[in-house]
């Protein structure tokens, strides 16, 4: 039995491919790496997720640099990486610090949209993200609203789900999508209280949960309360891992599952096979992955 990974970001610069013909040429392959990085390259990463019976890969975009990199990996691997594009609350500039989002940073990223709109599984990642360092003023925060409202009308226009970020936003976040009209939505890493998600559940809303769980008592209380209806799973590859500071990769996707099974009581094999229903009922694009596996 299989899982979804329904968020990961293997367009992260710790995914990024190492040139290994070049590295073996001046014998210097250990100079080539990144700091922090093996000799793991994407392909070895998604191989070794197939080997651990992950079905797909619901792959997720920051900023417009992420974009064809995404779509390249979803040629190269059909039916088990999936598309989704989208800008995130938090932007980074060429000064290298990160920042709120503009409206901008949405009008550069909508051409793409629109050419690869139909090989999309959704749009996102998407949100709000009021982490004071981010957005500490009412423009900013309204900034951000502006545009996720524009990219929920968007999804809705491309009849298309959201894969949702709402960190220090949680509230905010859910009442925007109701008002908005939003209905496929995925709200993944909830760091909210288990009262706000169920405003979420009662809206028909799923609620992704990362190998993180085995450290955060926050997402074990929001398993516990939240039914395995309106659950899926993810790793947020490559943060949001088991341990801190180790690189996460989709193959985690299992532990999540197996921790998710001991809040609830129930066999791991139960809260797999309802997760994978939920994400193909989520993203029905999805479907197609078990023509490939």
């Amino acid at each position: 039995m299989g899982a979804v990974d329904c968020h990961c970001h293997l367009a992260a610069p710790e995914f990024r491919e190492i040139e290994r013909s070049i590295c073996y040429q001046v014998k210097l392959q250990l100079t080539c790496l990144l700091p922090g990085e093996d000799v793991q390259d994407i392909e070895s990463v998604l191989e070794e997720a197939k080997k651990c019976k992950v079905l797909a890969l619901v792959v997720v975009a920051e900023y417009t640099e992420d974009f064809e990199k995404i779509i390249q990996l979803s040629e190269r691997y059909p039916g088990f990486v999936f598309p989704c594009l989208g800008i995130h609350p938090v932007q980074s500039s060429p000064t290298g610090n990160d920042r709120s989002v503009t409206l901008k940073d949405l009008d550069e990223a909508l051409p793409l949209i629109e050419l690869y709109k139909d090989r999309l599984l959704a749009i996102g990642e998407v949100g709000l993200d009021f982490t004071p360092r981010f957005a500490s003023t009412d423009e900013q925060k309204e900034g951000q609203r502006q545009v996720l409202i524009k990219q929920i009308q968007l999804a809705k226009q491309l009849n298309l789900p959201l894969n949702v970020h709402s960190r220090s936003a949680g509230r905010p976040t859910i009442n925007l999508l109701k008002e908005q009209g939003a209905e496929r939505v995925l709200l993944h890493a909830f760091d909210g209280k288990p009262s706000v998600a169920m405003e979420g559940v009662k809206a028909g809303y799923f609620f992704s949960i990362p190998p993180s769980i085995i450290r955060s008592e926050q997402k074990q209380k929001l398993v516990k309360q939240l039914p395995l209806e309106n659950l899926c799973l993810e790793t947020d590859s490559p943060v949001l891992g088991p341990e801190k500071q180790v690189r996460n990769e989709p193959k985690n996707v299992f532990i999540a599952a197996e921790y998710i099974a001991k809040i609830k009581g129930i066999s791991v094999e139960e809260v797999i096979g309802i997760t994978t229903q939920n994400a193909q009922k989520l993203f029905p694009r999805l479907k197609n992955f078990s023509e490939h596996n």
